[in-house]
């Protein structure tokens, strides 16, 4: 097998530019303000962002100096903290953007999804939208028709297909534009995290679709995640990204493991950039302590507090908030959802936004780098997931005096310590 995709010092600089205040006293005192010579009172986009160290005052690289060989056939995963740069990488091998230095060299075609509803007219219905796509790669209408019933039938839209896209769910429009991209063959998918919107089952469909795509039919894949467990079965291998550079190379366990230990040194907390095509989204997230305090460690045993911020643009029927908490190895621990209560503490027919904290107590996990993934649903329908989004580290320590420290080697290598007792009788 050839090499069908190569980087050459890929780099992309992007012009950083000033958040308007919206009042004409605001924007006087901020004239004023550089005048004087002293900091700007009020954000500069971009300014908080990693990548942007060592930058000019008024530029910023999302890339730099990227280089990389994909062979046929080959699965390759792209990780790396929000900001790292993947989801510019992936727009700049799929041609949507240029890069302001460097050149891609590609054999075959390409088709990507890279954001809900990339690529569809919302005025056309499913029908049109699937010529409208094939066009796109150049394929002709027979071509297209003999993929018709295959594609309609994978999305499971059969019901929708002559309705317009604009009165889609972002997780039909997901399933329908996966649909597309997959099965009509490309000779290169790209796929940026947008499965996270679809409901389980159809997630699991996708992934087995893919493994399909480069085993099966010696395709190549370009796949962006922070489901790491996803990574691992679905990847040959990986790419980490850090503030827009190229970290590792190599072998997909090593890979991950990379990537989880540079994450592990998390703040503590995130906050997500709105999302107008979502009903409704997780804004924020924060790990506390039980003085209030944003932290990033624990002590095995210790309270987790975790504060949750969502944003409601539509009523949701049927709200759930699901929390899992994974170990290093993508191997879930524990999962929390807000309606396994008989007091479910999210009411029905929500309709704004709103914070939840979870707290849970006497959890004695062991030592070592554990990862949080959130979802909000209504009902089934997944309206927007975090996957292995936020890092934090627990420390090993004593659930009392009659007990050993708590780490891995002592625990029989478990993924939980239960404190209990042990009584012995003489027969």
């Amino acid at each position: 097998m050839g090499i069908i995709l190569k980087a050459e010092n890929i780099s992309k600089q992007y012009r950083l530019g000033l958040v308007g205040t919206g009042t004409i006293k605001h924007d006087l005192n901020r004239f004023i303000a550089r005048i004087r010579g002293k900091e700007d009172p009020y954000i500069k986009i971009g300014a908080q962002n990693d990548r942007s160290v060592g930058a000019t005052e008024d530029y910023v690289w999302a890339l730099k100096d990227i280089n990389f060989e994909v062979q046929e056939g080959e699965v390759l995963g792209i990780i790396g903290k929000n900001g790292a740069g993947k989801s510019t990488l992936l727009k700049i091998l799929s041609r949507v953007t240029a890069p302001t230095t460097g050149v891609i060299k590609t054999k075959g075609r390409i088709a990507s999804l890279l954001e809900v509803g990339t690529g569809f007219h919302p005025e056309l219905t499913g029908k049109e939208n699937i010529y409208l796509n094939g066009a796109i790669l150049g394929m002709s209408k027979s071509e297209i028709k003999e993929k018709e019933e295959e594609i309609i039938e994978f999305s499971g839209c059969q019901m929708y297909i002559d309705t317009p896209v604009k009165r889609y769910s972002s997780g039909m429009r997901v399933r329908l534009a996966f649909a597309v991209a997959a099965h009509l063959e490309p000779d290169i998918l790209v796929v940026d995290e947008v499965l996270a919107v679809g409901d389980a089952e159809f997630q699991k469909k996708a992934i087995g679709k893919m493994q399909d795509i480069s085993k099966a039919d010696g395709r190549t894949v370009l796949f962006v995640s922070h489901n790491m467990a996803t990574i691992q079965d679905l990847c040959t291998r990986v790419i980490v990204l850090k503030n827009g550079l190229v970290y590792y190379d190599g072998s997909v366990s090593k890979g991950v493991e990379t990537y989880l230990n540079e994450s592990k040194l998390s703040a503590g907390h995130l906050q997500f950039e709105k999302d107008s095509n979502l009903r409704a989204q997780i804004q924020k997230i924060e790990l506390l302590n039980t003085e209030d305090k944003i932290t990033n460690n624990y002590k095995s045993g210790e309270t987790l507090i975790f504060k949750l911020n969502f944003r409601v643009s539509s009523v949701i029927r049927n709200p759930i908030v699901s929390v899992r908490l994974s170990d290093h190895n993508s191997v879930n621990v524990v999962s929390w959802r807000s309606n396994d209560l008989i007091n479910e503490p999210i009411p029905k027919n929500l309709d704004k936004d709103f914070t939840l904290k979870l707290i849970s107590s006497d959890l004695y996990l062991l030592n070592g780098v554990y990862t949080l993934s959130i979802g909000f649903a209504d009902g089934k329908e997944i309206l927007n997931m975090k996957i292995d989004i936020i890092h934090f580290e627990i420390f090993a320590s004593k659930p009392n005096d009659n007990f050993r420290i708590l780490t891995k080697e002592n625990a029989s290598k478990s993924l939980v310590f239960a404190p209990a007792t042990w009584q012995i009788y003489d027969e």
